[in-house]
């Protein structure tokens, strides 16, 4: 797996942006791209080719995903769930979770720290 980080967007104030246009789909990868990263939380936005994923690991806060293009199966405490383009899952605090792009897919995530 290769995981490429692409940086912070600066001076993000007053501009509208599409959010499936700061990322780009890259071979074998995945790819991702921080918002906003502040100590009570951060807001990153990633693509996974197919097939591509994140082992199963815990977080100690909340997280929302909100699927931009494609679909995932992402697992919370064992349980399989499908997420489409335009649904959102929320990952509970300290509930192992991971992901498997069953098709290319781009997701938001915002995770909160307090």
């Amino acid at each position: 797996m290769n995981f490429t980080k692409q940086g912070t967007i600066k001076n993000i104030k007053a501009r509208a942006m599409r959010l499936a246009d700061l990322v780009s789909y890259q071979k074998d990868a995945i790819v991702s791209r921080e918002i906003i990263n502040k100590k009570t939380g951060t807001v990153s936005v990633f693509a996974f080719d197919k097939a591509q994923g994140l082992s199963e690991h815990t977080a100690p806060f909340d997280a929302l995903i909100y699927i931009l293009d494609g679909e995932a199966r992402i697992f919370i405490s064992g349980k399989p769930h499908l997420v489409t383009k335009g649904e959102i899952i929320i990952m509970p605090a300290n509930k192992p979770h991971s992901l498997k792009a069953l098709k290319r897919f781009k997701m938001l995530l915002i995770l909160i720290r307090s």
